[in-house]
């Protein structure tokens, strides 16, 4: 059954495993000749893992782009070289009696554009290698600061030294960064004790399957049709993406892969100059992922999918 899958399957990743490691299971029990996923959970981390199965791995670079929301434990008044509580103890305070009023203000400074710097324990590259397997090894490398935007902060609970907190963000921010940041601003220092993603690019942790469930579920002799259930097609892949039906010689033309004018597709409107848009078939398969540019009145394949 593996071979015909395209799709996504939204798993609930277990904390001590790597996001990689997710992947590699997730393959061998579905029995998929290509899957990915669409963005790192560190290992220590749980929640809501993305993958991508064989044809789908296509649609992974616009899920990356795609909100994230998690919840999220700031532990004050101990910081660690990593930012987390996977990493060695450099500094720690006792002055970490703040009122609930002080703690929102710092909180609020976040809330917004910001500007944060990549951890040095970071899956991001220098030169081919990536940051965390340079930091241990004493060649720490600090990139420049990256813009993040993050849509809403709630406070959950207020447990000195502990913080718990509810974050949505743009994709590329780091909890970890903001944990840290706030810590500095307290000036008491702190690093995130817990994480949990709870949504990704529109999918939330409701829709998951832990990796035990995943393994009971292909173990069934109804594997087939329960596992179909779990898939989301690829067209409902990217849910906040207008789509359009073709059929007939436009279909051809897109499966082509021949140029698109606004006398073939209506252009759908939308507030930025550049949008996507998904063409389907009849039968709701998708067909393509297109780019369309409102000022030069043109459209770009970003995908196409082969029947």
């Amino acid at each position: 059954m593996g071979h015909d899958i395209n799709g996504l399957l939204v798993i609930d990743k277990h904390a001590s495993i790597t996001s990689a490691r997710a992947v590699a299971i997730v393959k061998k029990l579905c029995g998929v000749r290509k899957v990915g996923h669409t963005g790192t959970l560190d290992p220590f981390a749980t929640g809501v893992l993305i993958c991508c199965m064989n044809k789908a791995t296509k649609l992974a670079t616009f899920l990356l782009r795609g909100n994230k929301k998690y919840f999220a434990v700031l532990h004050l008044g101990v910081e660690t070289d990593t930012q987390d509580s996977t990493g060695t103890i450099i500094s720690t305070s006792d002055r970490v009696e703040f009122s609930e009023e002080a703690i929102k203000d710092v909180f609020d400074k976040f809330i917004g554009t910001v500007e944060q710097f990549p951890p040095v324990y970071s899956a991001l590259k220098h030169k081919g290698v990536p940051l965390h397997k340079l930091a241990r090894s004493g060649k720490a490398v600090s990139k420049p600061p990256r813009r993040v935007h993050i849509s809403s902060i709630e406070i959950k609970e207020i447990v000195l030294p502990l913080v718990q907190f509810e974050i949505t963000c743009s994709a590329g921010t780091y909890v970890r960064t903001l944990c840290s940041d706030i810590g500095k601003h307290l000036g008491c220092g702190g690093h995130l004790k817990a994480l949990r993603r709870t949504e990704s690019s529109g999918f939330a942790i409701e829709d998951a399957l832990t990796l035990p469930e995943l393994e009971m579920l292909t173990q069934s002799e109804s594997m087939p049709q329960l596992l179909a259930v779990r898939i989301v097609g690829m067209a409902d892949a990217l849910p906040d993406v207008p789509e359009i039906f073709v059929n007939g010689v436009l279909e051809k033309k897109i499966l082509n892969g021949n140029p698109l004018t606004i006398k073939d597709l209506t252009p759908v409107e939308t507030k930025n100059r550049k949008s996507i848009l998904k063409a389907v078939d009849s039968n709701r398969d998708l067909l393509a992922i297109l780019s369309y540019d409102k000022l030069f009145e043109k459209y770009a394949y970003c995908c196409v999918f082969q029947r």
